[in-house]
């Protein structure tokens, strides 16, 4: 088991995605996606200004790898068995905007990107993680983020990047304090703390996203937010 941390400039609901009773993590933090594999855990900490919260020091989610696919095979699986997980950005229901399995594969599209959280600037950052991690065994938190305890902080990652072998030290210590809140796996205790706005393209009509996660910012606000 390898604990890998992180910091989320944005939570949104895309990237993790904690709906339908599975968090998927299928955009974004692309080496993590390469390299985490089932039995690992993966645990995402706020940032220090989303508009104006504080969320610094906190967990927003932690989700154990239970699963790990292709992002080609991401979307095969959701098209058969998790068709909500596929965005619909027209919809009234927010959980259907951001769906995270963005890439299609089906009628020979080869990895068409679907109207989503992300655009085609992200194409090459999104594919390079070659896989979707998936969990049924997680906690999120969102704007009800939860303190990390003194004895954990180590863990905390805040700017770029992410931790992991430093990590390896608290690990179990993580997992036994994670598993002793006495929490309900699979239970969203949060809203994400930022929701998604689309405007819609005058010159073909389709909705493209105002705001997104650290991959569409300045380096210089990912590291003034985290």
């Amino acid at each position: 088991m390898r604990l890998f941390s992180y910091c989320i400039p944005i939570d949104d609901g895309a990237a993790p995605n904690p709906y339908f009773e599975i968090c998927t993590l299928a955009i974004c933090k692309p080496v993590i996606r390469r390299v985490a594999n089932v039995g690992d855990w993966v645990v995402g900490v706020g940032s220090k200004n989303v508009q104006g919260i504080d969320y610094s020091g906190k967990l927003v989610y932690a989700m154990k790898v239970t699963d790990k696919m292709t992002i080609k095979e991401y979307d095969e699986f959701c098209r058969k068995e998790l068709v909500g997980k596929i965005p619909n950005v027209y919809s009234s229901n927010y959980v259907e905007k951001v769906g995270d399995c963005i890439y299609d594969y089906g009628s020979n599209n080869d990895g068409k990107l679907r109207p989503s959280v992300h655009n085609l600037g992200n194409r090459e950052t999104d594919l390079g993680g070659i896989n979707v991690l998936l969990s049924t065994h997680f906690y999120y938190f969102g704007n009800n983020a939860i303190a990390i305890p003194a004895h954990l902080t180590e863990i905390i990652k805040q700017g770029q990047g992410h931790k992991s072998d430093s990590n390896d030290y608290l690990r179990l210590s993580f997992l036994e304090w994670i598993e002793n809140l006495g929490l309900t796996i699979n239970h969203l205790y949060g809203s994400p703390q930022i929701r998604v706005e689309f405007k819609q393209n005058a010159e073909d009509g389709s909705n493209t996203c105002l705001i997104r996660c650290k991959s569409d910012m300045e380096d210089e606000e990912i590291e003034a937010n985290c």
